[in-house]
């Protein structure tokens, strides 16, 4: 198991990358939040020589445009994965599985050199989905042994804590078998 974080505007520029091999950063979010620390998180994780990601928080409707603002506010480097996070928004609404699917297949089509891959949590994944459609690979949340998710579904990424922030594991064997599946 390789280790990882994510970020976000609510964490540092200069989080600590010791051990790390990949961090993901919160990139955008609906069609008009840009995490005003994307550029500085980013820097951080190349230079730390990590694999870098990035997630756009989904909301209900407005996919096509929300794929196209996501892919527009994050570098197109080779071997960077990109993510979609589905879950509840700020106002309890969430995108339905149809927005999902098709989210994570416009953003396929918009970067198709790219991983691209679903995030979610256990709750999510076991209640809400009906299609098990998670693009290239599942990122699934559940707090409890890293790298032991309660689902039954094949996953290549494991947010298992949050304390004192996001943890995760990916289910690789070494860090280049990590760069060579991301297309690097």
């Amino acid at each position: 198991m390789l280790r990882g974080i994510d970020v976000s505007s609510h964490q540092s520029t200069s989080y600590d990358t010791d051990g790390l091999s990949f961090v993901f950063v919160k990139a955008t979010e609906g069609r008009s939040y840009v995490n005003p620390k994307l550029a500085a998180q980013t820097k951080r994780g190349r230079d730390a020589g990590l694999v870098v990601g990035f997630y756009h928080f989904l909301w209900p409707g407005n996919l096509t445009e929300q794929a196209e603002y996501f892919v527009s506010e994050v570098p197109e480097k080779r071997g960077d994965i990109l993510a979609v996070d589905w879950e509840t928004t700020g106002d309890g609404s969430r995108a339905s599985n149809s927005e999902k699917d098709r989210f994570l297949r416009k953003v396929k089509e918009l970067r198709p050199h790219h991983k691209v891959v679903l995030y979610c949590n256990r709750h999510f994944w076991l209640t809400h989905d009906t299609t098990s459609y998670a693009g290239d690979g599942l990122w699934i949340a559940d707090y409890v042994t890293a790298g032991k998710p309660r689902i039954k579904a094949d996953w290549r990424f494991h947010q298992y804590t949050d304390d004192p922030l996001d943890k995760n594991v990916a289910d690789f064997s070494s860090g280049s078998a990590l760069r060579e599946w991301a297309g690097a």
